[in-house]
């Protein structure tokens, strides 16, 4: 058995479980009510199961995308590959630099879709919960695009990565 190192302090806690905790990456894209995309890049994505369809992704409230998300009846959720990397780097970045690029079309709900995705879910909000300064934001699927198989774009340890070949 391994020993572990006691930490204290909760938020460190937290921050070191989750560097050593790999997630997908998912960029989950929408239309303000001004009509123009929005979109950021979320490792929080996850399925809450099949019957009915649902996933759930969180949010800080204090992103440039919270008010839009807020007004927001409709979202698209993108699941990335290694061969999307800059897409995933460049929705974590400037906001206002997000859509520069022509990589994308609005679609069904007038949601962005982005070229290349390895799968998109366009989905209605449900619920957002609001946990002090975060929300957890769960959707209905309504329908599915599928994309060309990729391997994994994982985030961990503070870095994109990916795993590269299967252990089973």
């Amino acid at each position: 058995m391994s020993e572990y190192q006691p930490e204290i302090d909760p938020t460190e806690a937290l921050r070191a479980a989750f560097r050593r905790h790999a997630s997908g990456v998912s960029v989950i894209t929408l239309t303000s009510a001004e009509g123009k995309p929005v979109g950021f890049t979320a490792t929080s994505m996850t399925s809450l199961g099949a019957n009915p369809p649902l996933a759930s992704f969180n949010v800080a409230s204090g992103s440039s995308t919270w008010p839009s998300l807020c007004q927001a009846t409709h979202v698209a959720i993108h699941t990335l590959g290694q061969r999307n990397l800059a897409l995933a780097q460049r929705m974590a970045a400037d906001h206002t630099q997000r859509f520069t690029p022509s990589d994308w079309s609005f679609g069904a709900h007038g949601l962005p879709i982005l070229q290349d995705a390895t799968a998109v879910m366009i989905c209605s909000i449900r619920e957002i919960h609001n946990v002090d300064s975060n929300a957890v934001v769960i959707v209905n699927i309504l329908e599915g695009l599928t994309g060309q198989e990729d391997d994994a774009l994982l985030y961990y340890n503070r870095r994109y990565m990916s795993p590269g070949r299967a252990l089973n």
